[in-house]
């Protein structure tokens, strides 16, 4: 790939700006673990066998924070694999990776098998991270048509609100890589290969499967352009058929291969919780069923009646633990003791609504006819590209249907993660907003400033090796000299990235 050549900067900057995140995030929740006490929170957490020894117990020191809430279940599916039924709320690729990592490198050799998968945890989610910058890099490079704009929002992702997520051990990182390096290949027209890539990150996120519309938006638009190019000769009309009927099938077969890895998976759950299971109940711990028989979990192959959902048409595992262990459903959280809740999804709900109101009411016609009329100019005096150019309109319709769905469908709370790691819009338009409203970066290749103010030059490279051209760090170096709207952007960025690692890693209730 051209774009990981020796030769471009700024990709360098994004992959390094990352790890060095990632890295200040391992250190800080180790600072805040050891200096304030955990929540009792009732959270799920599985007997451990064995004592710890001194190894597990400095490990659980050093990286006890990326183990909480979600993460416990995990490491659990990574260690013991899928003997409850509530965890196949998690879909199977993250904890399959970790596994086989661990299985790769089986050192060090004294720690208990979940502490060695923590261990493995972090330098795994360092290296996706970093891949999903380059990628979301690349993405907006095609998409945008500015590389600058771009860069900033590559590098906004580093300092993602959901950045604890990105760091523990959660599926975040990894679907992040996958989808943005999917959309990538799409955008350059490797259709295969981003398809190949779409099918994994189902199988690391159920919301992966609606990256499927992806396909159908590509290819219907693509016919909506060849049937606009005027009418066909009466002697290529069978051939304008057989067109038709091609991307109709390719399309079909896209989306079905984006799915196929979801629903292999509720097959894989059908089987081990509705078939007979004989003789797997030995395999279970006692410590472990005694939690399970404590709070209500229903155990792979132990006596007992059907699951609810295996009697039903199409029996999805997913949905039904969705709505029967965690109350998942339309306006469900709508409640007076969930406004705390509501307000922490406050920032990134107006962010998206934001982004979505700016592109329809810039685009009017091109989002009324949904992007498919083709273009009359170009030009016409309006900037084609950028974050309002019509090669935007599918992300912003797919970040949109997240957030409505998120907002109205889903504990509201996670909305950060939900669409930090799902879609490129939030980093798009955070970048776009600072570019149109920030003098700082209102420069033609140099660090002037408009405002005729002296910038801070250019931020000190934490490499070691000269300087490095960093927006986001020249910007903070400069906090007192950026408008309110960047203050209020980057505080919103840093202070969820901080208050993440300070909360989340506690057993805190947090996004």
């Amino acid at each position: 790939m051209e774009l990981w050549g020796r030769a471009d900067p700024q990709l360098r900057e994004v992959v390094w700006f990352s790890l060095r995140c990632r890295a200040l995030a391992l250190l800080l929740q180790a600072v805040f673990n050891l200096l304030i006490p955990d929540h009792a929170a009732d959270a799920f957490s599985p007997p451990r066998p064995g004592p710890a020894g001194a190894a597990d117990a400095l490990l659980e020191r050093l990286l006890g924070g990326l183990g909480r809430w979600d993460a416990e279940h995990f490491l659990f599916i990574a260690e013991r694999g899928y003997l409850l039924e509530h965890s196949c709320a998690f879909l199977p690729l993250f904890p399959l990776s970790l596994r086989a990592l661990c299985a790769l490198l089986p050192f060090p050799a004294p720690l208990q098998p979940r502490s060695r998968l923590l261990l493995w945890a972090a330098p795994l989610n360092a290296g996706l991270s970093a891949l999903a910058a380059a990628a979301l890099l690349g993405l907006g490079r095609a998409v945008l048509g500015r590389p600058r704009q771009a860069f900033l929002a590559a590098l906004l992702f580093s300092l993602s609100p959901a950045g604890v997520f990105m760091a523990a051990a959660y599926s975040e990182s990894l679907f992040a890589a996958l989808a943005f390096s999917a959309m990538w290949r799409l955008e350059r027209g490797q259709s295969w290969l981003g398809g190949m890539l779409f099918a994994l990150a189902s199988g690391a996120r159920a919301n992966g499967v609606l990256n499927a519309g992806f396909f159908l938006y590509s290819r219907g638009r693509r016919l909506a352009l060849r049937l606009q190019a005027g009418p066909a000769p009466r002697g290529q009309l069978p051939s304008l058929g057989k067109q038709v009927l091609s991307l109709a099938f390719s399309a079909a077969l896209a989306c079905a291969g984006v799915v196929l890895p979801f629903a292999l998976f509720q097959y894989y759950a059908y089987v081990r919780f509705c078939g007979p299971g004989a003789g797997l109940a030995q395999a279970v711990p006692e410590p472990l069923l005694r939690l399970a028989r404590d709070k209500g979990y229903r155990v792979a192959g132990v006596g007992g009646d059907k699951p609810p959902w295996c009697s039903q048409r199409f029996p999805v595992v997913y949905s039904y633990i969705q709505d029967a262990y965690w109350n998942v459903g339309f306006l469900r959280y709508f409640e007076l003791r969930q406004i705390p809740n509501f307000l922490l999804a406050l920032p990134v709900t107006l962010l998206g609504s934001w982004a979505a109101w700016t592109y329809i009411s810039t685009n009017p016609r091109h989002c009324l006819t949904l992007g498919l009329e083709r273009s009359k100019s170009e030009g016409r005096g309006k900037a084609r590209d950028g974050f309002c150019g019509p090669a935007a309109f599918v992300y912003v319709v797919h970040a949109t249907a997240l957030l409505v769905f998120g907002f109205f469908c889903m504990h509201v709370q996670v909305l950060t993660r939900f669409l930090g790691c799902s879609s490129p819009v939030l980093y798009w338009f955070a970048a776009h907003l600072l570019q149109e409203h920030e003098p700082l970066l209102r420069s033609t290749g140099t660090d002037n400033p408009a405002s005729g103010k002296p910038l801070q030059g250019k931020s000190p490279s934490w490499c070691g090796k000269g300087t490095s051209d960093n927006p986001v760090v020249r910007l903070l170096l400069n906090w007192r000299l950026m408008t309110p709207l960047s203050k209020s952007i980057l505080g919103f960025f840093l202070g969820y990235w901080l208050l993440g690692l300070i909360l989340h890693c506690n057993f805190f209730p947090w996004t």
